[in-house]
């Protein structure tokens, strides 16, 4: 299944403790987009829908729906800051390809 990294754990923290309201996960998803085809997208949810896979990481839950499950199985998120900036970095084994910027895939 999907995993996040102890960086990734403290950043998603970081986010839901600022949170305005009540936070019950952090949803991952894999939309059609980007210069690939495929591109993910991430929010704080209030609450998880009925068919949603609660996933428990380092004491962050994800939402992960049923189509994007499948897509995200094996992947690595990772929260990364340097010299241009910070944001989550996706290692996806399933990807058999990603753009030259690196936001978007093709699986």
């Amino acid at each position: 299944m999907i995993s996040l990294t102890g960086k990734a754990v403290e950043a998603v923290d970081r986010f839901i403790t600022s949170a305005s309201k009540p936070v019950a996960g952090l949803r991952i998803q894999v939309e059609g987009g980007g210069c690939s085809g495929f591109k993910y997208t991430m929010r704080l949810e209030e609450n998880s829908a009925a068919n949603d896979q609660l996933v428990d990481c380092g004491g962050v839950t994800l939402l992960l729906d049923e189509a994007s499950a499948s897509m995200l199985d094996g992947v690595t998120v990772d929260f990364v800051e340097n010299l241009e900036g910070s944001g989550f970095k996706f290692e996806n084994p399933n990807a058999t390809g990603t753009c030259g910027c690196g936001n978007s895939f093709t699986c």
